[in-house]
């Protein structure tokens, strides 16, 4: 194990914590609404022990393994979420170090769930700051790291493949700090182009920063208790439509810009993912039209829901937990499938699920015709049996902690089995709001701090996509040499 590298690289991204803390400094500076203090603090502090740990860390041996790159993941998304919440604690907005915590990994894991009861009373640096971790977490605080810093010692494949969502992470560039380069380039042209349609659909500045953060990282935190309802219906359908494109795989994107349309047409995971969307919009657009006025808002706000959960995002446009319950059903399975593999958005990825179908019916086929040999196919490519295995591996990992993560979570009192169960699910697939107590029109304020603690990891584990963090918190793995 080399140690030494685990925390000088460690130390490389708390002194870019401490750069991207400058942000909301700048804000606070310009709206002078007293958080200078505690966001200098901040940077100070991070500053200072990225400064110690890249001073005196310095390896001999500058070689990452994947246990390494599973352990800098894992350990840097716990650290940056430690002291990207102490801004919130010295400011006393949130005065509780637990409840900060749970709101600032909720931030850097793109969940969106809050601990806020009343958002609008936050000031502009904290509002700023706490939307900004979305941005910085959807893509990746490492990957950012790569990208800016392109002379990192060791091999930093193994940091992107364990904190890039998919079962897969492909090279885009021979060089891994051009493929992070190119993906945040990406991420920022997209970036950029929703905040000019929000402004062009008059949403202030400053609105259209905080809701352009939140679609981009696919989080979901707002600056009014109503979400995005209040704003027009425009403002509305480009969100929407932005939380669908942010939810698909960054390659995509990538391919267009070589003008690969082609490859583009041919993604299965692509068409699977639009086929999902758009019937679980036709069918929840169905079921609630006698809730609304005209056809034009139903099918709004059931697009913009199917899309705000299945990118994970968290958005709300109407309290959809007063849904029929086929509406909110369909919601549920949305929570777990997330959207496309390479993306901003959490869940179980639409590659995964597409796998686990065609393994399960090979099964089958195979139960019926003993002697057959069926290979299958995945992107027009045939998939290994080892990725097959892979990604069953992980299916039965990912709902045996989901499972352990509900049971916990079921002890807390006062909290019916509905909320309980959605809860765990929209942290654990880094979602933001579930059903009844937790549902967009409530908060996750109730819960003890012990399972605000344990709701926090879920959705560590649901971001970094479990083995980072199980890896982390396995004693044997730092106790070998």
């Amino acid at each position: 194990m080399n140690r030494k590298m685990v925390f000088f690289i460690i130390g490389r991204i708390l002194l870019l914590e401490s750069i991207l803390l400058g942000l909301p400094m700048a804000v606070s500076i310009y709206y002078w609404d007293g958080g200078q203090i505690p966001l200098l603090f901040s940077m100070l502090l991070s500053l200072a022990l990225g400064a110690t740990l890249t001073r005196f860390m310095r390896p001999d041996s500058q070689v990452i393994y994947a246990r390494e790159g599973f352990l800098i993941t894992g350990l840097a998304w716990v650290i940056i979420s430690v002291l990207g919440a102490l801004p919130f604690v010295l400011s006393g907005e949130i005065p509780s170090f637990v409840d900060a915590f749970f709101e600032t990994v909720s931030g850097f894991t793109t969940t969106g769930a809050s601990i806020l009861t009343d958002v609008e009373k936050m000031s502009r640096s904290m509002l700023f700051w706490r939307s900004f971790t979305h941005w910085i977490g959807g893509m990746g605080m490492l990957v950012l790291m790569v990208a800016v810093m392109p002379n990192l010692p060791g091999r930093t494949i193994h940091i992107l493949r364990a904190e890039m969502p998919g079962p897969t992470m492909g090279k885009l560039s021979p060089k891994l700090s051009d493929t992070a380069r190119i993906l945040y380039l990406l991420y920022i042209a997209l970036t950029v182009v929703e905040l000019l349609l929000l402004l062009a659909g008059g949403m202030p500045l400053f609105d259209s920063a905080i809701h352009t953060f939140g679609t981009a990282g696919t989080g979901g935190f707002g600056i009014r208790a109503d979400s995005v309802a209040g704003y027009s219906p425009y403002l509305q359908w480009v969100i929407a439509v932005f939380m669908m494109l942010f939810g698909l795989n960054f390659n995509l994107f990538f391919l267009l810009t070589m003008r690969r349309f082609k490859s583009v047409l041919r993604s299965e995971e692509l068409w699977t993912y639009v086929a999902i969307v758009l019937a679980s919009t036709a069918l929840i657009c169905w079921n609630i039209r006698p809730l609304f006025a005209c056809f034009s808002d139903a099918l709004r706000h059931a697009f913009f829901q199917v899309t705000t959960i299945s990118s994970t995002t968290g958005f709300s446009t109407v309290n959809f937990d007063s849904w029929p319950s086929l509406s909110r059903m369909v919601l549920v399975l949305l929570m777990f499938i997330g959207a496309c593999a390479g993306s901003t958005a959490g869940g179980l990825k639409v590659s995964r699920v597409v796998l686990l179908f065609k393994t399960f019916r090979r099964e089958i086929r195979h139960l019926l015709h003993p002697h057959s040999v069926t290979t299958i196919r995945f992107e027009g490519r045939t998939v290994e049996n080892t990725t097959l295995s892979s990604v069953a591996t992980y299916f039965a990992l990912y709902m045996g902690l989901f499972v352990l993560f509900w049971f916990i979570v079921s002890f807390q009192p006062g909290y019916d089995g509905v909320s309980n169960f959605t809860a765990v699910a929209a942290c654990y697939n880094n979602i933001g709001p579930g059903l009844n107590l937790v549902g967009p029109a409530g908060s996750y304020a109730g819960y003890s701090p012990f399972v605000k603690l344990v709701l926090s990891l879920a959705m560590l584990f649901g971001r970094l996509e479990i083995y980072p963090m199980l890896i982390s918190l396995m004693p044997g793995v730092w106790l070998k040499k």
